[in-house]
């Protein structure tokens, strides 16, 4: 239990670079443009809410998702540090997705889920991310997870709804550039999880 504040630290810091609560701030202006304070609120509730039950349920549900399809942990962890370095990879090569360039978008909780909950918050890099943590490990740590999961959630919601201020704030530019330092720290996790997965592999 000496190592769970060095474990939890490492969990809130992979869980900020993946889903980087800030860099996602012109994202959800761009999908709620035409929406009111009141409906950006909803919106911004609803897409975390969604995502939290998604990557509890993996959390608490993967090694059953383990045996069920009979994934080895070291192939679990190469895999999804390959994933991982390539969305940070990504990142640092400021690729554009197309989610942020939606015209006229509909305002109404569809949006929530879909773009928003899946894949943007909830997407593959930030699962694969919250099963690493707990592959191998006991309920301590689950729960550890889980409950920095629940505040890079509420985290989140406070940036979209606090949306029109922080880019008032910071502006575009530091926005781009923290997105860039996150996208860094996001392919050192997965680097490391390579590592991990193949060290594991021929023990």
């Amino acid at each position: 239990m000496d190592n769970l504040p060095a474990f939890a630290l490492t969990v809130f810091t992979g869980f900020f670079a993946i889903m980087n609560p800030v860099a996602n701030v012109p994202i959800f202006l761009g999908l709620t443009q035409d929406a009111d304070d009141a409906e950006k609120k909803k919106i911004a509730k609803s897409s975390t809410v969604t995502a939290f039950v998604i990557v509890a349920v993996f959390v608490v549900l993967g090694k059953l998702i383990f045996e069920l399809f009979g994934i080895t942990i070291p192939a679990f962890k190469i895999t999804g540090g390959i994933l991982i370095f390539f969305v940070g990879f990504e990142m640092l090569q400021s690729k554009k997705s197309t989610i942020k360039h939606i015209s006229n978008p509909v305002i109404d909780e569809s949006i929530a889920i879909s773009p928003l909950a899946i894949p943007i918050l909830a997407g593959p890099g930030t699962i694969v991310t919250a099963m690493n943590f707990v592959t191998g490990t006991g309920y301590v740590k689950m729960a550890v997870v889980i409950a920095i999961f629940t505040l890079m959630c509420y985290l989140t919601y406070l940036a979209f709804s606090l949306s029109s201020k922080i880019i008032d704030k910071l502006g575009e530019n530091i926005i781009t550039v923290l997105g860039k330092v996150m996208g860094l720290i996001i392919a050192i996790i997965g680097t490391d999880m390579i590592i991990e997965g193949i060290k594991l592999a021929f023990l």
